[in-house]
């Protein structure tokens, strides 16, 4: 899919996850072909969202909003980012992928004669912090593993560096459209 397409390696530790989550847990996901953790179903006849960051996502990987319902998206119900300074049109069935927990965002009010409502998918960062420490809590690496809790407190410092990387680049994506 989109995701896989233009963020491959992001795709690969959400794979990766799930991997772990499947054998070590016995989780599946929650659909067919799916690779996000958490969904979130918002159904009533007026559904928006203030201005907001969905902080407890992983803050490296994104999020999947689908619009859905009978709605004029260029006056009603439309995506606001606000650091990009953007109000996009989101008509209904329209999937956009964002990194939810870094992104400000919200909706316009739904129009009184428009029906709108959202399908939400996502991943939780503390899930992706419980498999990179051997799947279990810090507290639980620093009593039974306190070097391996050393050098991952160590690690923090570049982290950020390290998962912006997972990123595809701008020359990346240009390649890769060359491709298509």
């Amino acid at each position: 899919g989109a995701f896989q397409l233009w963020a491959p390696r992001v795709y690969a530790e959400y794979e990766h996850v799930n991997g772990v989550l499947r054998q070590k847990m016995r989780i599946r996901p929650n659909f067919a072909g799916g690779i996000f953790l958490g969904a979130a179903f918002n159904f009533g006849s007026n559904v928006w969202t203030y201005k907001h960051r969905d902080q407890l996502n992983w803050a490296f990987g994104w999020c999947a909003i689908t619009a859905l319902g009978q709605f004029d998206a260029r006056r009603s119900a439309q995506l606001i980012l606000w650091e990009l300074k953007l109000v996009i049109d989101f008509p209904h069935a329209a999937t956009i992928l964002l990194p939810s927990a870094v992104i400000t965002h919200s909706n316009t009010v739904v129009h009184p004669d428009d029906r709108r409502n959202s399908f939400t998918q996502f991943s939780a960062g503390a899930i992706f912090r419980w498999v990179e420490n051997g799947c279990r809590t810090e507290v639980k690496f620093a009593e039974e593993d306190p070097e391996g809790y050393e050098a991952m407190v160590a690690g923090k410092s570049t982290a950020v560096e390290r998962r912006m990387s997972l990123f595809s680049t701008v020359d990346e994506l240009c390649s890769l459209v060359q491709l298509l």
